[in-house]
């Protein structure tokens, strides 16, 4: 599609839901693979909680990577436009997956297997840090202020669809094959899968054009910055600061919800690899419902209580969350999930015009990136290792439930002490 041309509002949101759900299927198919598989494959000389332990570390050279990639491709994408960027980001994203689905395991070559690993797992980091920042921005900057909350969490939604697809995967594969053969061979499919997807995301996003809102943005100025990100940091500490508290325990939540329980079922209260796929399965599916219709709601009251809500409803049911998990009955680990993360999509769901409405066109790109990715480096990427941390060090699940009520507390704090932005015009903003 030529650049100045308009794209439909709708094909713009359904690129931006198609391709950041391909995208997060490759994150958190290493996520899901870690918990389950790469303890024994790549960590083999150790326990299974330590190999666990271990796992998440390689985990979480993920997360770090990710602000470096928000600020190169926020560097990019605020001067020469969102799509090539986007574009660029899912291309990366594939080739990582689909390689980390032909490596060697430790048996095969040693340490080169999992430093290998970790070398993958930093080009997803980078790639997705990247991607969230352009998917958010095609999308609220296509959309009108009346609904930016509905149409930008499309690409959030598009989390829970990439967790949903990547969990269904490695489900369908443990259900049709012994664990030997899944040991052996099976996990490695879903990550060729990739291939496929990425295929197809790529034709998708090829069909989109540029947003409006930046090429008018770019019109008015002599010339792009120089520096979007140092700009970001020397105008808008604030909204950084802002982003990071709102980020806070929506990411720790999260992961503690679809990586950290899927390793206290199969490793703690000993139960199937089917139980804890199809119980995250399910609440992966409520989620992607619940993210547009809570952004929706944010559209009409506020970002604000929205958000809050979220927030502490999510700290206090992090108290139920481990007694349930450990119950043993399949429908009340369903509704442990379930819950958690309905709640945590009463945050996520209007997260992304939020953080979007406090940076101006011209640095917006570089300001969503910085605000979103930074906070991951002590949120999502240590959450998993604090918690299974936390368990072995006490045996007991009440300091990891602490730990995750903490955080959502604060981020639903941060909620209240923010300003109203629902409604805002994005050129309006400087």
């Amino acid at each position: 599609m030529a650049e100045g041309q308009v794209t439909p509002l709708r094909r713009v949101v359904m690129a931006s839901l198609i391709g950041t759900t391909i995208e997060w299927y490759d994150f958190f198919l290493y996520g899901s693979a870690a918990a389950l598989v790469f303890n024994r494959l790549f960590f083999p000389s150790y326990d299974p909680l330590t190999g666990t332990l271990l796992a998440f570390a390689t985990y979480a050279l993920g997360f770090v990577a990710r602000p470096v990639g928000g600020i190169v491709f926020g560097h990019y994408g605020d001067r020469i436009g969102r799509k090539r960027l986007l574009m660029l980001s899912l291309v990366l994203m594939g080739v990582a997956t689909v390689l980390i689905g032909v490596l060697p395991t430790y048996a095969q070559i040693g340490v080169w297997a999992p430093a290998l690993l970790i070398a993958l797992r930093l080009v997803q980091g980078f790639a997705v840090g990247g991607e969230w920042g352009g998917a958010v921005l095609m999308a609220a900057e296509h959309g009108d202020a009346a609904r930016r909350g509905f149409w930008a969490s499309w690409p959030q939604a598009g989390v829970p669809g990439g967790n949903l697809l990547a969990t269904g995967m490695l489900a369908l594969m443990a259900a049709i094959q012994s664990d030997a053969d899944f040991l052996a061979w099976g996990w490695r499919i879903p990550f060729l899968v990739s291939a496929v997807l990425v295929a197809v995301g790529w034709y998708i996003r090829n069909r989109v054009g540029e947003s409006r809102v930046f090429a008018d943005a770019l019109a008015e100025t002599e010339a792009p910055p120089t520096l979007p990100a140092i700009d970001v940091v020397r105008e808008r500490p604030g909204a950084i600061l802002l982003g990071a508290g709102l980020r806070l325990g929506e990411n720790i939540s999260y992961y503690i919800l679809t990586v950290v329980s899927l390793t206290f079922l199969v490793d703690v209260f000993h139960r199937s690899r089917g139980l804890a796929l199809n119980a995250l399965l399910i609440g992966a599916a409520v989620q992607l419902v619940a993210i547009p219709l809570f952004a929706r709601l944010s559209d009409r009251i506020g970002r604000r209580p929205v958000y809050a809500f979220g927030g502490f409803g999510l700290a206090a049911w992090s108290f139920l969350l481990f007694p349930l998990l450990a119950s043993g009955d399949q429908a009340r680990i369903a509704l442990a999930l379930v819950v958690g993360l309905t709640l945590h999509g009463a945050m996520y769901g209007p997260q992304a015009a939020m953080i979007v409405e406090l940076f101006p066109t011209r640095i917006r790109y570089s300001g969503v990136s910085i605000a979103y990715q930074l906070t991951s480096i002590v949120a999502g990427s240590l959450a998993p290792i604090i918690a299974v941390w936390l368990y072995r060090t006490t045996g007991s699940t009440v300091p990891v439930a602490l730990y995750v009520a903490t955080a959502c507390a604060i981020s639903g704090v941060t909620a209240l002490l923010a300003r109203e932005t629902k409604g805002v015009e994005l050129s309006e903003i400087r």
